[in-house]
């Protein structure tokens, strides 16, 4: 037979994330009332139902999102907080895109072999975090940011040796038009397709539920990340998953900016989108590290990020009030989990009481018939 579902436990994991929520739109509203800016205009225009194309473009930000939070999440489970994502993925789509704007490998085969070396890099650049932490003792979110800042600075260096101008954007030579990955047509009307690469996102999330929770270095790596000295009494080399995790966490970080390299922009340059690390560790915090939590953080983010393109237009609100809307959301969420759990517990310990004096009085006529 198949485990019952408990709409109880289905409705306070759900309550957390829709409490976080209802209290950062709360509270953004309270800031656009203290600025004299029109609280029905921006509900009307974030809650507005998206045009197909809107649709499209917040399931390719969500997509590319998702790879963000996964490669956070990776680390968050062990409790490694790998803040270095941003940095993991610039170094790796950059290199990506100068090896395959060479052209050297055929259509198909230049663009897995981009893919492959993105992780590669992404992996390398992370697995300096971790070595640093087990071998000197330094945390990984100093290491990271600094990684962060020296990854910027490098990326920009070698761009402007190796970059063209074209008007004033610099970048890397476009590629060749065979390593285009086309897109996906999802949305018969809409004039913008699904990036094809946002398939990696699909991809990536199944194989974290597998590996979390359906293998052995899942299960090392959970525990690891609940006890360390627990798991080191159990006989897990706590070094070796700490390495392995930053790598594994870095591989991921390097399939990010994928999707806009090969399916958009098809090079990287000053222009190309930035930021998106720092938002995935949003994302992954705010779906607490599972797959489907993350997925939901992804698209509601990419939904702020594309009804904030309205709101100047409709209700004459700066769309920065969406970034502080996410910024609230992030730290009420913490706030709202714990909430959540402490509520879960009182109602636990009122179960347990209620079976236990439910009990006391048969056990009392059992022994009074002996």
């Amino acid at each position: 037979m198949g485990t019952r579902l408990d709409p109880r436990r289905i409705g306070l994991a759900l309550a957390a994330p829709v409490l976080a929520v209802v209290v950062a739109l709360l509270i953004t509203c309270v800031i656009l009332l203290a600025a004299g800016s029109s609280v029905s205009g921006f509900l009307s225009t974030i809650f507005t139902a998206p045009a197909e194309r809107n649709v499209i473009n917040i399931l390719n930000n969500a997509s590319i999102l998702y790879l963000s939070g996964l490669a956070a999440a990776i680390g968050f489970r062990m409790n490694l907080f790998n803040i270095g994502v941003e940095g993991q993925y610039r170094v790796a789509v950059f290199t990506a895109a100068v090896f395959a704007s060479q052209g050297w490998l055929p259509g198909a085969l230049n663009v897995v072999v981009a893919i492959i070396l993105a992780m590669v890099v992404g992996a390398v650049w992370a697995s300096i975090a971790g070595l640093l932490k087990v071998t000197r003792g330094v945390s990984e979110v100093i290491s990271t940011i600094m990684l962060n800042a020296i990854a910027v600075s490098l990326t920009a260096y070698l761009l402007r040796k190796l970059g063209v101008t074209t008007g004033s954007n610099l970048a890397t030579k476009e590629l060749p038009k065979d390593s285009w990955v086309p897109g996906i047509p999802f949305l018969p009307s809409a004039p913008n397709e699904l990036l094809g690469l946002s398939l990696l996102a699909v991809v990536g999330g199944i194989a974290y539920g597998v590996l979390l929770n359906r293998s052995r270095f899942g299960f090392e790596l959970r525990a690891t990340g609940t006890s360390a000295s627990a798991a080191v009494a159990s006989g897990i080399d706590v070094r070796r998953m700490v390495v392995v995790s930053m790598v594994i966490s870095g591989a991921v970080a390097g399939l990010i900016g994928l999707p806009l390299l090969f399916g958009s922009s098809h090079s990287y340059g000053t222009t190309f989108q930035t930021g998106i690390g720092f938002a995935g560790i949003a994302v992954a915090l705010l779906g607490r590290n599972n797959p489907f939590g993350i997925a939901v953080g992804a698209l509601l983010f990419s939904y702020l990020t594309e009804q904030s393109n309205l709101l100047e237009i409709k209700a004459q609100v700066s769309p920065d009030i969406v970034s502080i809307t996410q910024g609230v959301i992030v730290l009420t969420v913490v706030i709202a989990y714990e909430v959540v759990r402490r509520y879960r517990t009182a109602l636990e310990q009122h179960r347990v009481a209620a079976v236990l004096s439910s009990s006391a009085p048969a056990e009392a006529t059992s022994e009074a018939t002996r």
